[in-house]
Parts: C-alpha cells; sequence; structure tokens
C-alpha cells in the first residue's frame, strides 16, 4: 500500500481549513498546515498522538515538536536508543528517528485542541494507508483514547473488543502489530498526576518487550 500525506490546503474538515488560515494570517511564520509524519516508514514503532498543538507542531510543523508534550517523549525515546542527535524544540535541530516514526490521528490543528467526530473520520484515510505501508511495523503505541479510538478504525477492528487502558497491550486479530496504550503525554497529565514520567517510562518497557519477543 502507498501512502500520500495530506496536500497543504487540504479542505476536507472546513473547520479545521478556517482555523489554519487564520493563524496563517496571524503568524505567517509558523507551519500553518496539515503536519506530515516524522520518522522513517519502514520503522517497527509508530506513535500515534492526537493532534498538532496550536504552538507545538503547528508552529514548527513537526509532531511534537517545540510544546511539553514533546519534551517528554523524543526525551524518553531518545533513552530507549529511538533518536539520533539531540532535540531542541525546532525541526531543524538535525534530530532523526530510528525504527520509530511519529504522527497524529489529525493531522491539523484543531481550536481548543479539540477535534470533532468527523474530522477524525475525515483523517482516517491517511492514517490507515500509513499504518498500511508500513511493512516492518510491530507496536503501535497510542497516546490517549482518540488516539486508540482512530488506530482501532484503522486496523478494521471494533472499538469495544479493544478497551483503552493505561499500558495495556492488545493483540490484534490476523495481523502482527499490537497497540500499546497510553494517557497522552501532555503537560495537563502530567501536571495533574495522571501520568508521571516512571509510568511513561513503564509504557516503554512494555514496548521493548513486545519488539523483542518476550510478551
Amino acid at each position: 500500500m502507498t501512502f500520500t500525506p495530506p496536500a497543504r490546503d487540504c479542505g476536507l474538515c472546513p473547520r479545521l481549513a478556517d482555523f489554519r488560515s487564520e493563524h496563517r494570517a496571524k503568524q505567517p511564520d509558523w507551519h500553518n498546515a496539515p503536519v506530515l509524519s516524522f520518522g522513517p516508514l519502514d520503522a517497527a514503532l509508530l506513535v500515534i498522538g492526537l493532534a498538532p498543538g496550536l504552538q507545538g507542531a503547528n508552529k514548527t510543523g513537526r509532531p511534537f515538536t517545540g510544546d511539553y508534550a514533546g519534551d517528554l517523549l523524543y526525551k524518553t525515546l531518545g533513552e530507549r536508543g529511538f533518536t539520533q542527535g539531540t532535540y531542541d524544540r525546532h525541526a531543524g535541530d538535525g534530530l532523526t528517528l530510528s525504527n520509530a516514526r511519529i504522527t497524529n490521528a489529525v493531522r491539523c490543528v484543531p481550536p481548543q485542541n479539540k477535534p470533532v467526530g468527523s474530522e477524525v473520520s475525515n483523517c482516517l484515510p491517511f492514517l490507515t494507508a500509513e499504518v498500511g505501508a508500513m511493512a516492518a511495523l510491530r507496536v503501535i503505541l497510542c497516546l490517549g483514547q482518540l488516539s486508540h479510538n482512530a488506530t482501532l478504525k484503522a486496523l478494521g477492528q471494533r472499538q469495544s473488543a479493544f478497551k483503552f487502558a493505561h499500558n495495556a497491550v492488545h493483540e490484534i486479530p490476523g495481523q502482527s502489530v499490537r497497540i500499546v496504550d497510553s494517557y497522552h503525554c501532555s503537560r495537563y497529565n502530567t501536571n495533574t498526576g495522571r501520568l508521571t514520567e516512571a509510568m511513561f517510562d513503564d509504557v516503554f518497557d512494555t514496548i521493548d518487550d513486545v519488539l523483542h519477543g518476550h510478551r
């Protein structure tokens, strides 16, 4: 399966297109467009978030780059050997990913960071094609329940059969890929204690176990 990302002026979601246009006028030097995935298509790990942050990926043009969620995600990926170079909160920092790829269920920034159901559905074909194009994919890390649900749809599965739970592992019938769930690594979740760095590290212990055939 081939994968073609959304065009810069994708108009599938009128609300998101209007929001992008509004911020292009306010911040012409920002990315303000669908955020492309980061990392190689032949990776074994795919990290799927919710949507670009307004002053994170929507500004920098790279998933999880420029905000707190990226600080924690890239730090953890680096400690686990999935990065080369140093993360520095901008797309020109020279960082590369090794055996990992990062994307979002919704590729454009939504108002209040809350996409609506139709926007998730409109973006689903891109996620479905991307997952299908990753021949070496073994683990999908879903950051949050929206990502979890979108991923199940992309894999042709019923949501009711796979309940979201932090650090849960889901085997997908007839497929070699497994889903690993985590609470989203947002500042809100870490500030409230819903997700600690230790809890996030435990998720990557689980990912390591799956990738190395220990579970």
